[in-house]
């Protein structure tokens, strides 16, 4: 009896989240614009994250069998 009514409860939370876009509270407004910004960033802007917060791949797969180069800084323990 107990894992349906779980069951239910998580299907009921998990349909409750919103579904609009997001608005300042009501009396609220956005915060104010960055240091050197010409204008107030919108919501939509402050919620997509730049390149710092979600950086790319920068190395390079090896793609072929290629020799490695030898490293000049590997060197033994003294």
């Amino acid at each position: 009896m107990k894992r349906p009514i779980a069951f239910g409860l998580m299907l009921m939370l998990g349909g409750c989240g919103a579904a609009k876009e997001l608005q300042p509270a009501e009396g609220a407004s956005l915060p104010p614009p960055p240091y050197g910004a010409k204008a107030t960033p919108t919501a939509a802007e402050l919620l997509t994250p730049t390149t710092q917060q979600r950086p790319q791949r920068s190395d390079e797969l090896l793609r072929s069998s290629e020799q490695r180069r030898s490293d000049e800084f590997d060197l033994p323990p003294n």
